[in-house]
């Protein structure tokens, strides 16, 4: 039997390598794309002058070949037209000078005051707490409710309540809420005219604003009577108007010093009264004010003079303004009313976020074209008509800014929160197996209630990167 032979040896060789794969770099981070962007920026922003440079370019060019007897025979032309050389050049100087005084006249912010109170008026969340127990005014299942609300709000251990609601028992009445508004207007507007160094007999204009306190006489007869302002001041006392009375003060003011007075300061008062506006009752939707508003106020200086400019901080360009009263879901959706127990407080309506939004869309909306460079105005129309009419979903240098829920109130969404979903855990935790969120709440726990905002605060990213971006890509970050 002969012999088995041993096998012979095998190698095994490993697989060649696979030929490197060349990637294509990320275009969107290359630091040539954002020269482009910068170039088409520019580009469009100032295509009126590039136009203007060649038209100029040829005018000189042809002025460049007229001799001296050219002129000659040019002015002698003119000697036989006087009239109508008079009556051309009389028509200019009229509109120039019609069009340099019927303009808006420049709106500056000189400076301005915020009120901070002493530190004998600070509430920490524990003085809330404690305060709201000894008031023997909430139930016990409300005080938490309170807390809760509180510790989501976005409030520090800083904020300050009036005097009134501090004490033990609380003594909310007239007399201290009178003293409450004096401290807050009468120490902001002292600061502020130490600051700017305007005497009070140069304003010409007064506007002050307060929600839920207007006593008899009005909070700007307040502020007259005691820096006794000049006899034709013109005053103006705002109430009931929420917290957009800031704003629309701003945009009274404005329309006042760009067509009414020349030459001219608007003081503006903005605040709102605590003392009589506490709730003491159970009403929950009455109760989160109770969380959100503090002790507070500020004033600003208005100026139209032309020597304002440069100290000024800022110049007043725009202001857009939504009023959405006539939708019966708007108008109710912060309304002062008495509870069950005859207790009055400011209720706020589950349908406030999405009323929010509403406006806030309204808003950007008209806002966006008065703010955007026409590059961005270009691209928005490039991006409307692809989707509209081509139903191509484009996104054109647009990035998002990962806050956009950042531009809502936070304890505004808490407080609606709360209401939508009262019997959530005291610990944040949603259904099983969900994790809280950072601001305690739980992911996916909120059945959406910030969804009608969410889609319109992110266009106001899209506003604020497009005014930035015109910087570069770092400055839209």
């Amino acid at each position: 039997m002969a012999a088995e032979r041993p096998p012979h040896p095998v190698t095994i060789l490993d697989p060649p390598p696979p030929p490197p794969q060349r990637k294509l770099p990320n275009f969107l981070l290359s630091v040539r794309l954002k020269y482009v962007k910068l170039g088409y920026h520019y580009l469009i922003s100032n295509a009126m002058y590039l136009l203007l440079v060649p038209v100029l370019a040829v005018s000189s060019a042809h002025l460049s070949t007229l001799s001296a007897q050219d002129l000659l025979r040019l002015w002698a032309q003119l000697r036989f037209h006087t009239v109508s050389v008079a009556l051309c050049s009389g028509l200019l100087i009229f509109l120039a000078t019609l069009y340099f005084t019927s303009r808006p006249r420049k709106t500056y912010l000189v400076d301005f005051a915020c009120y901070k109170p002493g530190p004998e008026r600070e509430c920490t969340r524990e003085i809330f707490y404690e305060r709201s127990i000894l008031a023997d005014k909430f139930t016990g299942d409300n005080v938490a409710f309170q807390k809760k609300i509180l510790e989501r709000s976005g409030l520090g251990q800083k904020t300050y309540l009036p005097e009134a609601v501090m004490a033990v028992p609380p003594n909310p009445n007239m007399d201290m809420a009178r003293k409450e508004a004096e401290a807050v207007m009468f120490t902001a507007i002292d600061e502020l005219l130490e600051k700017t160094g305007v005497k009070a007999k140069d304003i010409g204009i007064l506007i002050v604003n307060c929600s839920l306190f207007n006593p008899t006489p009005s909070l700007s007869a307040m502020v007259v009577n005691h820096y006794k302002l000049r006899g034709n001041v013109m005053s103006y006392n705002l109430g009931g108007m929420g917290c957009s009375a800031g704003l629309i003060s701003i945009d009274l003011a404005k329309q006042l010093l760009q067509q009414v007075h020349p030459n001219s300061y608007a003081l503006v008062v903005s605040m709102e009264n605590i003392t009589l506006n506490w709730y003491f009752g159970n009403d929950r939707s009455m109760l989160v004010s109770n969380c959100l508003f503090r002790m507070g106020g500020a004033a600003i200086l208005l100026s139209n003079r032309s020597s304002d400019r440069r100290r000024s901080k800022y110049q007043l360009i725009h202001t857009v303004r939504t009023h959405k009263g006539a939708d019966d879901r708007s108008y109710s959706c912060v309304f002062q009313k008495e509870d069950d127990t005859g207790r009055v407080g400011v209720s706020l309506s589950k349908d406030l976020m999405a009323v929010a939004g509403e406006a806030l869309k309204t808003n950007i909306t008209t806002l966006g074209p008065l703010v955007l460079p026409m590059s961005e105005q270009l691209l928005f129309f490039v991006t409307l008509v692809a989707r509209k009419v081509f139903q191509v979903n484009l996104t054109i240098l647009i990035k998002s800014t990962g806050e956009e829920d950042k531009a809502v109130y936070p304890g505004l969404q808490a407080g609606v929160r709360a209401l939508l979903h009262p019997r959530r855990r005291e610990g944040g935790a949603g259904r099983a197996g969900e994790e809280p969120g950072a601001d305690g709440l739980a992911h996916g726990a909120v059945e959406d209630d910030a969804a009608p905002v969410r889609e319109h605060v992110e266009q106001l990213a899209v506003v604020r990167a497009g005014v930035q971006r015109g910087e570069g890509e770092d400055q839209a970050r």
